[in-house]
This record gives C-alpha cells, sequence and structure tokens, in this order.
C-alpha cells in the first residue's frame, strides 16, 4: 500500500523547502529559464540554418548571409552555454545555502528533541550532502523547460519539414515516456535507501568518534569500524541499484533512440528520391531527430530530480520535529521564584518525570539529587526550557515559560553543565557568549567567581587566546562554563551537574561563592554530592520520577535511603563542612 503524499508530513515540509529555496533565488532562476531557452532556441534554428546554407552552395547560389547567420547561431550557442554554467552554479550555490541556514536554524530551534531523534552524525549528513543534492532543485526545475523544449521543439520542426518525418517520430513516443518515467521512479526509491543508509553510517561514526577515548582504552577499534561500517552493504545495494538503473537506462536509450533517428533520416531519404525535400531538409531533419530524441539529457535531469527530491525529503523529515515555539507575555519584576506544577515529561517511552510539583523560592538554592536516572537534568531542562514537559507547566515569577518571549526566558535563565561547549572564537567570547555587549571587566570577575581568572592568564594570550589553541582539563573547562554562566546573571542559574568535575578544594570554594548569603540570583542544582547539597538552602529528592521530599540536606541524611543516594558509607556532609578543614 503506498502512502499518499498529502499523508506524508516530510513530504510536504520538502516541498515548501524546496520552494522557499528556488524563492531565494527567484531572479537568478527566471534568468536561467531565459537563458536555458534561449539556448534551445538557438539549437533549433541552427539546422535549418545549416540546411538553408547547403542548399545554397549546392545551388551556387549566394551563401555568405547564411553562413554568417551559422556562425553567429554557433557563437550563440556558446555564450549562452557559459552563462547557463554559471546561472547553474551560483543558484545551487544559494539554493544550498538557503536550506543548510533554514535547517540548521531549525534543529537550534527544536533543541535536544532533534538530536535525540536522528542522532548527531546523521543530523550533519542531512545537513551538509542532502542539502548540497537538494539544493540543485531550483536549477534543475529552471532548466527543465528548455530540456523539454529541445525534443518538443525538434518534432514540431520535423512536422514543419514535413508531417511524414514527425509522424514516423511520434510512433516511438509512447517508448520514450515509459522509459522516463521508469527512470524518475526507480532512481528515487534507490536514492531514498542509499541516503538513509549514509546517515546511519554518519551517525554510528559520530558516536565512535566521540567516544575515541573509550574505545581506544577499551581496544575495540576493529569493532568499532566493522559497527560504523555495517550499513556499509546496503549502501552498496542501493548505490548499484541506481548505476543499473541509469544502465538500463541509457541501453534503452541507445536503443530507442537511434532507430527513431534512422526511420527519420530514412523517410527523408525517400522524400529526397521523390524531389519533397532538398538536401538541406534532410539535413535539418537529420539533425532535429537527434534533438527530438534527446532522452539521454531528460535521463540524466529527471535522474537528478528524483535524487534531489529523495534529499528534500530525508530534510523535510527534520522539519516535521517541531521546533520551539514562544509566546509574548512580559517577565514581570520578581525575585525569580520557580515553579513546576504537575510536570510530567517522557523520553524514550518511559515516563522519567510523573507529576512533580516543586517550588524554589526566589533567591534561594535548592539542590536536585537522586539515583543515576531519576530525571534531575531533565528536569533542569525543563526549569529553564531547554525542552518541554508533556503534562504540566513551569512558571517563573508566575508566568509559565511557555508564554515568555524567547529573549526574555534567555535573559533570566543562565545555565552551566557538566560538559560545557564552549563556543566562540576565543576565551573571552566563549565566557561572554549570548551577552549583547560583554565588558572585559565583566569577564574577568565571573572567572575569578569560577576560579578560572589565573589559568586563562596563563595561556598564550590570556582571554585572547583562540578557543582551540587553548589546552584544559575536565575541570578547567567546567569552572569556564561556570565563569559563563556567572557572567549571564540573570534571576535563575541553573546548573546541571556542572562541579563534577572539579577538585574537592576547588569545588568548595566555588559553592561557598555560589551559594553563600546574598547572592540575590535562584539556584537551581544538580548535585551527586553531599557536600554540595548540604550547603544549599533546601533539597529536592527525586525518587522514581516523583519528588520523595524537599527539606534541609541535615533533616534528609537521618533517611538511610537518603544517605544511600550518596553512598552509605559517606558521612554526614553538614558534620564536614562545619569541621574548619578548608584548604
Amino acid at each position: 500500500m503506498t502512502t499518499r503524499a498529502d499523508d506524508d508530513p516530510a513530504a510536504g515540509h520538502a516541498r515548501a523547502l524546496l520552494r522557499g529555496a528556488t524563492r531565494h533565488s527567484a531572479a537568478r532562476c527566471a534568468a536561467l529559464c531565459l537563458v536555458s531557452t534561449a539556448a534551445t532556441g538557438a539549437g533549433l534554428l541552427l539546422p535549418a540554418a545549416l540546411g538553408r546554407t547547403l542548399d545554397l552552395l549546392l545551388a551556387h547560389a549566394p551563401a555568405t548571409r547564411w553562413v554568417l547567420y551559422c556562425a553567429g547561431l554557433v557563437l550563440s550557442l556558446a555564450l549562452l552555454d557559459a552563462a547557463q554554467t554559471v546561472l547553474t552554479g551560483t543558484v545551487d550555490a544559494r539554493a544550498t545555502a538557503w536550506l543548510r541556514r533554514r535547517l540548521t536554524g531549525h534543529v537550534l530551534g527544536t533543541g535536544p528533541r532533534a538530536a535525540d531523534r536522528f542522532g548527531s552524525g546523521d543530523l550533519v549528513a542531512r545537513l551538509v550532502g542532502n542539502a548540497a543534492e537538494a539544493g540543485t532543485t531550483p536549477a534543475a526545475r529552471a532548466a527543465l523547460l528548455a530540456a523539454l523544449a529541445g525534443p518538443v521543439g525538434g518534432v514540431v520542426a520535423l512536422g514543419l519539414i514535413d508531417w511524414w518525418l514527425a509522424a514516423v517520430f511520434l510512433a516511438g513516443a509512447p517508448l520514450l515516456t515509459l522509459l522516463l518515467r521508469a527512470v524518475a521512479r526507480d532512481t528515487a526509491e534507490s536514492a531514498a535507501h542509499y541516503q538513509r543508509a549514509q546517515g546511519r553510517i554518519a551517525a554510528a561514526l559520530a558516536e565512535a568518534v566521540e567516544g575515541i577515548r573509550t574505545v581506544r582504552a577499551a581496544g575495540t577499534q576493529d569493532r568499532e569500524t566493522a559497527r560504523v561500517l555495517r550499513p556499509l552493504p546496503e549502501l552498496s545495494r542501493a548505490g548499484h541499484r541506481m548505476w543499473r538503473v541509469q544502465g538500463r537506462a541509457a541501453a534503452r536509450a541507445v536503443a530507442v533512440a537511434p532507430l527513431l533517428h534512422l526511420g527519420v533520416v530514412a523517410v527523408a531519404g525517400v522524400l529526397l528520391t521523390r524531389d519533397r525535400l532538398s538536401a538541406g531538409e534532410v539535413l535539418a531533419a537529420s539533425r532535429y531527430a537527434v534533438l527530438a530524441t534527446g532522452v539521454g539529457v531528460l535521463v540524466g535531469r529527471l535522474a537528478g530530480l528524483a535524487r534531489a527530491r529523495a534529499a528534500a525529503r530525508r530534510l523535510g523529515e527534520v522539519e516535521t520535529e517541531p521546533a520551539t515555539v514562544f509566546g509574548t507575555r512580559r517577565l514581570p519584576d520578581g525575585p525569580g521564584r520557580l515553579e513546576l506544577r504537575g510536570v510530567t515529561a517522557r523520553r524514550g517511552g518511559r515516563t522519567v518525570l510523573d507529576g512533580v510539583d516543586l517550588v524554589v523560592p526566589g533567591g534561594t538554592a535548592l539542590a536536585v539529587v537522586g539515583r543515576s536516572g531519576t530525571g534531575k537534568s531533565l528536569l533542569a531542562a525543563l526549569a529553564g526550557r531547554l525542552a518541554d514537559p508533556d503534562g504540566g507547566e513551569v512558571l517563573l515569577d508566575g508566568v509559565p515559560l511557555r508564554d515568555l518571549p524567547h529573549d526574555d526566558l534567555r535573559r533570566a535563565v543562565g545555565y552551566a553543565f557538566a560538559r560545557p561547549a564552549l563556543l566562540g572564537g576565543t576565551v573571552g567570547q566563549a565566557i561572554g557568549l549570548g551577552l549583547a555587549s560583554p565588558a572585559p571587566a565583566g569577564i574577568r570577575a565571573a572567572a575569578r567567581t569560577a576560579l578560572a581568572d589565573d589559568f586563562v592568564r596563563r595561556l598564550p594570550d590570556g582571554y585572547d587566546t583562540p578557543v582551540a589553541d587553548a589546552p584544559r582539563s575536565g575541570g578547567e573547562s567546567q569552572r569556564l562554563g561556570l565563569a559563563r554562566a556567572f557572567a549571564h546573571g540573570g534571576r535563575v542559574l541553573i546548573l546541571d551537574d556542572a562541579l563534577s568535575s572539579l577538585d574537592t578544594v576547588t569545588e568548595r570554594r566555588i559553592a561557598d561563592a555560589l551559594l553563600g548569603a546574598g547572592p540575590g540570583t535562584t539556584r537551581l542544582l544538580v548535585a551527586h554530592r553531599s557536600a554540595t547539597a548540604a550547603r544549599a538552602d533546601a533539597v529536592a529528592w527525586l525518587d522514581g520520577g516523583r519528588v520523595r521530599a524537599v527539606g534541609p540536606h541535615e533533616e534528609l541524611w537521618r533517611t538511610a535511603e537518603y544517605r544511600a543516594v550518596f553512598g552509605e558509607t559517606e558521612e554526614p556532609a553538614h558534620a564536614e563542612s562545619g569541621s574548619g578543614a578548608e584548604t
């Protein structure tokens, strides 16, 4: 059973993408269509001019003017072909760039959902390879009219010379129509299989590269290579099938087109013997028969369009993942009170958070603790709307996060992560990422708070050192991520296990700065160490997708199951924090 195009959301998005890419270069597409049509027109005029010239030369009549006409047409064809090549390349590049910008913005707008669904490697393959292939569609469509005009014009010209010539050619036209239809259908199907296999290889390769240290430590390079290349036989089969489809099309074209050409020339020869055609008209008819049988051009065009449509559909699949929609309600003045009401979130068919109710009073620090897999990081993502809940709502100072404009929300909520992505040209730019006009003094102050200033100053160019040239440990990367969060400011600061790679002394000093009295910012921390939880104003204990308890760390520590979250042998953190053993 085939799926109707109207019932296929990915196909609908693909058509919209291709329309947008075409509109982006509408003027150039129109120019390409005109140039291609002009080139086809010149190509259709040339056989007639050559035939007339031949007749004049055979009659020993003056033919200089017609020779010049032929020379002009040949020169025009060369110039038009050069212009067509330049315009095609320009339109392809512009369409590809537009598609990549559009899809990149959409992927970033969906947040982690797109990467979770498709995988980062497959997304890269779609945004790079598939976008480039789909980007050829506007130029191919613009030139398709001219590609069709050649054969149609050739048939019309044959009819103008003598209707018998057109009749002979049209007798074989159904075979050409069936050939072109089969090529388009089979190419689209095999191209889709080929591109899917490419995506799986890219996804597996991205996973292997990301975990390269683990692979080398485990000595499983050969096993990982086999896993990455597992779809290779399918890729090979799909590639061979595309070659077979085009090979069969070429073979049929070679069989059908020469027969039609010979038939036209044979009839023209008969008409020549009966004085119904001149020698020049026979020459023209032979050339028009070649144009009318231009199956190779059409096969190439249609095969390219079929591959481009298959690539565009893969881009359309990405667009079916809805982007985050923001509201227009302004955020009122407030202390940064964060509230989760009946929040439910599912991932991979499993309910991770189930009806969570939680309030973080403005200006306080709440530590979120729980065993692995209880949804701590997901709760942190929901709290700042890096993800949306499947049920319930999250509010900031009484306003649902869904109702806030994008800029208001991002100015109000700052994040630090366990493995921060340091984006930007230099270290200073990475710390000031997201700030409209980062001040150097503010960047350095944030770095000092995160205990990153000392090692940044030791870099070759200090804060102007390119990120790629800044060697750093995992803990130093975390400190730069913390510095970025401190520089961001805002009402709410969310730390998703952002202290995990720090040594005990550094963690304690940053925690003192972060959780000390009077910071004025609401702080939500995903904590794995009891020492961090002990410094927070309160602790939310997640267990089984629900908030089991909220209270001071000292009170929760009396429960054995709570202590087991940090390890049963660990001593009470509040006792440690009061020991004065800081170094």
